[in-house]
């Protein structure tokens, strides 16, 4: 396949790293101390958390590796994209007033409050390793392909050192306000230059939907696979897929930081909101787009190259590269993201504790450090995952090790008042340890039951570890069930004497009644 790269599409692209970079420069005039860099001086207001959050999500691993998924095997995956709106209604209802109330910095000092340190500390190096490994290294990996993809005599390692470079230049010295503001300038992108690939690709085939289905292999469109599916089987589908999208959701550091940002509790909800209604728009132009080029173009073995072919085969110049600088935006925004909030867990969660008497200056300087090292670390790592069989794969499957004991310690741990630290600790060990055994066996062949159930088995097994150990020690204090676990006072925070349309409730509920209407359409 021969590269189509014209002047005007280079043009566009160097268009894009130009407004990046005055963004990045911006932004670091302003961050001036360590609360600037991780948390943007806490100002965000919905807009930009909303457009953040979906950007920060939508990287080259959802474009390339959810692409490449439903040219290979159909819609299924796409249950990971449109299903977020659940645990986003369970985060602003629950999460987020309980968030913004304990003033925390990282996720894991909110264990440090709701338990204790030891909490705190596995959860946050649990968190940087896999930010790191997973998600950091997942979007350089991605990255280099599609650029690879538009120039092929490109080196895979070179072209990820670059990445990381250009991204971690901005990320360490503007901090989250360069995060999120370049965010929001990327998801805009993102949805436009998508948008625009769909429509191209309906077009050929005259906008009938009806032969985009027929020519496609059955159940191509279908979300409900057999309980024996390799990639989805339907118990998974609402076992596993929301309990790993609540954890990505409401307890991922780099997703929630954004929110911890946030000017108040008001405008961290309708962020979260907004985020949740943005994450319908993934099925309809970088998923149907991807099972319905199964009919367009034929033969792409590598489901990882099939975004990129498709650009390459249907866009004139022009839109080649303003499709080019979405896919960039996404490596932007997934690398940015995912840098930061890892450094802010080094710095908040291991460096601060030891070092109370720090400046903010110094957390400052600190922080831009622990950016750059983190960063060299992804670039590094980023290659090996080509040996992981496609990026998506490569996702799930490390996920499903440590979040099922996490999601308990949250979801279960804010309801059950009785939890203490002893549970809480010997649920994040045990359950690891769990998770750890169940995926070596699965992949020595002794373990054949799909990872999306997996995960669902080993929260529930979590939960009752959670319950046993915590009824063996002493509860809570009664401040501490007080201010970190539920309470109905919760749910009215910011929605007092609101006008019906700046209801948060009443939003929440069009987005889950959206989301049950496509379990019905899509089976």
């Amino acid at each position: 396949m021969e590269s189509s790269i014209s002047s005007l599409d280079l043009i566009v692209i160097i268009i894009y790293l130009l407004i990046v970079v005055l963004l990045g420069i911006w932004a670091s005039k302003k961050t001036k101390s360590g609360d600037d860099l991780f948390l943007g001086g806490r100002t965000f207001t919905w807009g930009f958390i909303g457009l953040s959050l979906f950007a920060s999500n939508i990287s080259s691993t959802t474009i390339i590796g959810l692409t490449g998924a439903a040219y290979s095997s159909g819609i299924v995956q796409s249950v990971y994209e449109w299903i977020s709106g659940i645990p986003l209604i369970i985060a602003a209802f629950i999460f987020v007033p309980l968030y913004l109330k304990a003033q925390i910095t990282t996720i894991p000092e909110f264990l440090a409050k709701r338990y204790d340190r030891r909490s705190q500390v596995f959860f946050s190096a649990v968190t940087i390793i896999t930010s790191i490994l997973v998600e950091t290294a997942g979007g350089l990996y991605a990255g280099a392909i599609v650029i690879k993809t538009f120039f092929p005599e490109l080196i895979i390692w070179k072209t990820t050192i670059f990445i990381a470079l250009f991204a971690g230049l901005y990320t360490a010295f503007g901090g989250l306000k360069a995060v999120v503001y370049t965010d929001s300038l990327q998801a805009i992108i993102l949805i436009v230059g998508s948008s625009i690939l769909t429509y191209i690709l309906f077009d050929k085939i005259d906008f009938s939907i009806d032969k985009m289905v027929s020519s496609a292999p059955t159940g191509h469109f279908s979300i409900y696979r057999p309980i024996d599916d390799p990639i989805l089987p339907w118990p998974g589908l609402f076992l596993g897929v929301p309990l790993l999208g609540f954890w990505y959701w409401s307890t991922n550091q780099y997703i929630v930081q954004r929110i911890l940002g946030a000017r108040n509790i008001k405008h961290a909800r309708w962020g979260v909101l907004l985020g949740g209604f943005l994450k319908l728009i993934p099925l309809f132009i970088m998923v149907i787009p991807g099972a319905m080029a199964i009919s367009v173009f034929t033969g792409i073995e590598n489901p990882d190259m099939v975004y990129s072919t498709i650009v390459l085969k249907s866009l004139p110049s022009g839109l080649i590269g303003l499709v080019l600088a979405g896919l960039l935006s996404a490596i932007m925004s997934s690398v940015d993201s995912t840098l930061n909030s890892s450094s802010t867990l080094v710095i908040i969660d291991f460096i601060k504790p030891k070092f109370s008497s720090l400046s903010q200056k110094q957390i400052l300087k600190y922080g831009r450090i622990t950016t750059f090292i983190l960063m060299t670390i992804a670039a590094l790592w980023a290659p090996m995952i080509e040996k992981f069989g496609g990026i998506w794969i490569y996702l799930q499957q490390m996920y499903t090790i440590f979040v099922p004991p996490i999601v308990v310690l949250f979801l279960v741990g804010v309801f059950y008042k009785k939890g203490n630290p002893h549970g809480a600790y010997m649920t994040l060990i045990l359950g690891t340890v769990l998770g750890i055994t169940l995926f070596i066996l699965q992949q020595l062949g002794y373990w054949k039951i799909h990872f999306t159930i997996t995960a669902g088995i080993v929260v529930f097994i979590s939960a009752i570890l959670f319950v046993i150990f915590s009824n063996h020690k002493t509860p809570p204090t009664k401040e501490v069930i007080e201010k970190f676990t539920f309470n109905n006072s919760l749910l009215s925070v910011e929605n007092i004497n609101a006008k019906w349309y700046e209801n948060y409730q009443l939003w929440s509920l069009i987005l889950f009644i959206i989301i049950v209407l496509l379990f019905f359409i899509l089976q």
